[in-house]
Parts: C-alpha cells; sequence; structure tokens
C-alpha cells in the first residue's frame, strides 16, 4: 500500500515512523515533511493547506491512502475531497 502522510511536524513525523514499520506500506511520501522525516519517507513540496494540490499528488503517484495530521486541511475539507476522487484517508 502506498501511503501519503499531510503535515511537517513531530506528529507526521510520529505517524511516518510508525507506517513505516508496517509490512503493509510500500512507498511512504509526506507533504511537505520536515529534514527529520526524510530520513524515512519521500518528502514533496505541497503545503498542507493546499487542498487541489494534495488531491492531483495522491492521483498523480495513485496513493493507496492518505493520513492527514494537521487539523487546517482537514478543516478545509481534504478528507472529502480525496474521498470524492476514490482515495482513502484518515
Amino acid at each position: 500500500m502506498d501511503v501519503l502522510v499531510v503535515g511537517s511536524g513531530g506528529r507526521e513525523h510520529a505517524l511516518c515512523w510508525a507506517l513505516r514499520r508496517s509490512p503493509l506500506c510500500g512507498r511512504l511520501l509526506c507533504a511537505p515533511g520536515n529534514a527529520g522525516i526524510a530520513e524515512i519517507a519521500d518528502c514533496i513540496a505541497v503545503a498542507a493547506h493546499d487542498v487541489g494540490a494534495l488531491v492531483e499528488l495522491a492521483r498523480s503517484e495513485r496513493i493507496d491512502f492518505v493520513v492527514i495530521g494537521p487539523e487546517a486541511p482537514l478543516v478545509a475539507g481534504l478528507a472529502d475531497r480525496l474521498s470524492e476522487a476514490g482515495i482513502l484517508a484518515f
């Protein structure tokens, strides 16, 4: 399963660390990520609040599952837009 984590803080670093340990995790991407996250995931320079760009990233990279860390993208409707695109999100 290819996974995208949205965010760049300590919470997202912990999420990436835990996901990387799972045998179910294939590619692990993080947008935008940070230097610590870059050690365990591929960081993509897409802002966590850019809902349209995140949905397009998930589509273009054929992401199976998106984990949204920060509250702002949730409030902006990221989970709803991903669902509309047929992409699972948490």
